[in-house]
């Protein structure tokens, strides 16, 4: 690193001593017979000793199994042949459901509108026997796939658990997805039942999803069941579905909970991942890796309790709704919010902390830039309750890091996170035994073998290279739906270097462990901290009829990710703010709000290479002033010259 980093921020001994990562470090040491002494120690045994390190954990964690088995890992010198607990036999919503009170509070929602909705772990459990019930009378059984069009609410995390604890496969849109992105989505998942909303708030406006469900249900001739989780109640026809939660609920209200006892590696989540062409990846994750998983990053590295309130800023079209839920099974309360994070008010989520006492607070890296340069602060708020706040998306800026602890509360965890979708989980992230630096991540996670390389494959501290993983962790993908030989899934993470997963990101370890995320190193765009391909964008482009050809790249702009889109067009066409508007009403109806592009440029000639791909790495190197070594693999290599010092960049 090019300096040293300020020390913002260090736990007490008093605090790392009762924290539960200290005293996991102790079980292993009675237990396993090591002499670890911190934080550093800890993680070199985790990524050395793999499988001791998820077999102590997972009985740390006290998972509910009706087997665990003798063997935790199964050809561990192999990143693709890798098979952790072979012989376990659980169920994910069990383990979400067990740890809490029945008295406690499991869930908190509240809406834009203020509307609150509180659950106990009691009532939380009852709805979900309903609701289980009624699905297993309509035929739905393990391996069946159930998806949701739906928003950020207690229901969603219902039907969710209902799902799974019958030992089906669960996936999720939100619903300000367009009807062609959810299409694409749930056309290859193919749901047996497919739950849906009537509207969502956003921005104090009413959207109505009528004609957006029976757009998808018309292209979704897998559905069998359609059932209805109202949101607004606005009294719109909703015909189309064949049963609402309320009268299952009420008709089902005596039953007992069910857990279907599966495989460690049997499916559990099919989350979506678009890259720069063809349809989103369809990723599947399994039971065990993504609760083992998301159980160490929850209590070992958040040191999450019973009963803390936990809330994180998200929708359920994105991998960390999934992350949030999870906290569910170290009995903590979820804070669910829907709604634009900062409407009517900037300060809006410092309300909701002083009035719900939440103890971890979960948002974007954006978010906090835009308090930042709004220049917000919490004066006036009651956040004694606040311990920890996370941050994930992008990379947190330096200057982010000051204004928190300037502007926000000095007494606090900082715990910048990155993983994704791929994972379901964190290569990189916090703990709270470990000392804040600016502009740094905290740590690598335990039992993540994350190393920096360079383009030959080696190993180095305190430079730039690829995010790699070098041994198996239990969260990899199962696979990828509809990927029989698994070659899109190799493709996917290890054809850059044998055995070794490459995620597609730059990053920076140095000497102390700390860690600095650069972006991406492939053409995944990263707007807002919601990372996206252009595969979708490019499908609406191509609809726009004045459009020859098109180029998406994300630039580095004011502390974020902007898209930039370039397009040819066809001869006589000029690009005037009417077109521009017509590209955008294409790209934002009929995918999301974050696939929209901010700057929008006519080009003469989209650089190819010798076999005709287009690329997006070699102008997005141009645009950002680099130089360009292996121009002679492009087939019209001058194409590029227009791309450079484009005063609509400046």
């Amino acid at each position: 690193m090019e300096r040293e980093s300020a020390l913002l921020w260090q736990p007490t001994e008093s605090a790392i001593e009762v924290s539960q990562m200290s005293g996991f470090r102790r079980h292993v040491n009675t237990s396993g017979a090591q002499h670890l002494l911190d934080y550093r120690q800890l993680y070199q045994y985790s990524v050395t000793n793999i499988a001791d390190f998820w077999s102590r954990l997972w009985d740390y964690c006290d998972v509910r199994a009706s087997k665990k088995g003798s063997v935790a890992l199964n050809n561990n010198q192999s990143m693709l042949k890798a098979e952790f607990f072979p012989e376990a036999q659980l169920n994910f919503a069990e383990n979400l459901l067990v740890k809490g009170r029945d008295e406690d509070e499991a869930i908190v929602f509240i809406n834009e509108d203020e509307k609150t909705i509180r659950l106990s772990y009691g009532e939380l459990k009852g709805q979900v026997a309903a609701l289980a019930h009624y699905l297993k009378t309509q035929g739905v059984v393990k391996g069946d796939h159930v998806a949701a069009y739906l928003p950020n609410t207690e229901k969603t995390i219902i039907a969710m658990l209902a799902t799974t604890s019958l030992g089906a496969v669960w996936s999720s849109c939100s619903p300000d997805f367009g009807v062609p992105g959810v299409v694409d989505r749930l056309s290859q998942v193919k749901p047996k039942v497919l739950f849906a909303t009537d509207g969502y708030l956003h921005k104090g406006k009413i959207f109505d999803m009528s004609e957006k469900n029976q757009a998808v249900l018309s292209a979704l001739d897998s559905v069998q069941v359609s059932i209805m989780m109202p949101l607004l109640n606005n009294g719109a026809n909703h015909a189309y579905t064949s049963v609402s939660l309320e009268s299952i609920q009420q008709d089902y209200k005596d039953s007992d909970l069910f857990f279907e006892q599966l495989g460690f590696n049997d499916p559990l989540y099919i989350l979506f991942s678009s890259g720069t062409t063809g349809t989103p990846k369809c990723i599947v994750h399994g039971v065990g890796g993504t609760l083992l998983q998301h159980l160490k990053e929850h209590r070992l590295h958040l040191d999450l309790k019973p009963r803390e309130r936990f809330f994180y800023a998200t929708t359920c079209g994105w991998m960390m709704w999934n992350w949030m839920v999870s906290a569910l099974a170290s009995g903590a309360t979820l804070i669910l919010y829907e709604g634009a994070p900062l409407y009517p008010k900037r300060r809006r989520f410092f309300d909701l902390i002083e009035a719900e006492k939440i103890n971890i607070l979960g948002v974007s890296a954006k978010y906090i830039d835009v308090l930042r340069k709004a220049n917000i602060s919490s004066e006036g708020y009651d956040l004694s309750s606040l311990r920890a706040l996370l941050s994930t998306g992008s990379p947190l800026v330096p200057e982010a890091f000051d204004y928190v602890y300037d502007n926000i509360k000095q007494d606090i965890c900082l715990s910048s996170i990155s993983g994704g979708t791929d994972i379901i989980s964190c290569f990189v992230l916090g703990s709270n035994v470990l000392g804040v630096y600016r502009g740094e991540i905290q740590c690598r996670g335990l039992g993540m073998a994350v190393e920096s390389w360079d383009g030959k494959g080696n190993s180095q501290i305190g430079e730039k290279g690829e995010l790699v993983c070098t041994k198996p962790f239990p969260s990899m993908p199962i696979g990828f739906l509809n990927d029989p030989t698994g070659e899109r899934y190799r493709s996917a993470y290890f054809d850059r270097f044998e055995n070794t997963w490459c995620h597609g990101d730059y990053l920076e370890i140095n000497e102390r462990g700390g860690v600095v995320i650069h972006g991406r190193s492939d053409t995944t765009l990263n707007p807002g901290g919601i990372r996206i391909g252009t595969a979708e964008i490019y499908r609406q482009v191509e609809i726009v009829e004045e459009v020859s050809e098109a180029l998406v790249i994300g630039q580095q702009w004011q502390d974020d990710v902007r898209i930039v889109l370039f397009v040819t067009l066809l001869e006589g066409v000029e690009l005037d703010n009417q077109l521009k508007q017509k590209i955008r009403t294409q790209i934002r109806q009929n995918t999301t709000p974050h696939h929209n592009p901010k700057v929008i440029i006519a080009v003469p000639e989209i650089p190819r290479t010798l076999s005709g791909k287009i690329v997006e790495l070699a102008v997005k190197a141009v645009v950002e002033g680099k130089e360009i070594d292996n121009k002679e693999a492009l087939l019209n290599p001058d194409a590029l010259d227009f791309f450079a010092n484009l005063k609509e960049l400046q």
